[in-house]
């Protein structure tokens, strides 16, 4: 075969293979779109993603503008003085139950003591609640939360002197502290005579010496 016929040949097969690939590239669905220059080409699950992405930040941001909302106080301050656990025994074995005692106060006068026992400790304590507030009292204070007068009361084994103490703050113990510090007295000072280590009857005792208070 002589060189002319060999260079014809060879000129033949690349006219081929570059008719192909324009009918392949033809056939394409990209090719078809018109994408601006410059621009990268996105795929469809791509986009989804980012707009998902960006309804995301804009949600957050929308409720971030509103801001955390603002715990409401309660109206008395509650406080603690004894939990017990209880057992029962039954014929079946035993059966548990807590009991709670607690006092509660707004600190302007008022005050009160409640019990409550329940199988569930969060159960008691709301029980104890609702038992207080049914058993306030108005303590009779004069302008700068003073007491009038010294009282003396015994209930059940407790026995308590309460005396105004001008300059000296709240000077007192056990469940008494507790009782004149919800209720908002200042400058006065409580005195157990009894030995009784029962934080309810110390409590309530405190509660019947703030009752006979009166205003002179």
């Amino acid at each position: 075969m002589s060189e002319e016929k060999q260079q014809e040949a060879k000129t033949d097969v690349k006219s081929s293979e570059t008719v192909e690939i324009k009918t392949a590239a033809e056939t394409k669905p990209e090719a078809a779109t018109d994408a601006p220059a410059g621009e990268k080409k996105t795929s469809p699950r791509n986009g989804g993603s980012r707009r998902r992405r960006q309804g995301d930040r804009r949600g957050g941001r929308r409720g971030r503008r509103g801001g955390r909302q603002e715990r409401v106080r309660p109206e008395f301050d509650q406080k603690i003085i004894s939990i017990r656990r209880v057992t029962r025994v039954m014929a079946g074995g035993r059966r548990f139950s807590f009991s709670v005692s607690m006092v509660i106060g707004d600190k302007k006068g008022r005050v009160g003591v409640g019990i409550g026992k329940a199988g569930d400790t969060q159960l008691a304590i709301e029980k104890a609640v609702r038992n207080a507030k049914k058993n306030l009292i108005r303590v009779p204070l004069d302008k700068e939360f003073r007491i009038p007068h010294d009282v003396h009361v015994k209930y059940a084994s407790s026995e308590v002197m309460i005396m105004p103490a001008p300059g000296r703050g709240l000077v007192a113990g056990s469940s008494v502290r507790t009782v004149l510090e919800l209720a908002g007295v200042k400058d006065i000072t409580a005195k157990l005579f009894s030995r009784s280590k029962n934080k309810l009857n110390n409590a309530r005792a405190a509660v019947e010496a703030l009752k006979q208070l009166k205003l002179r």
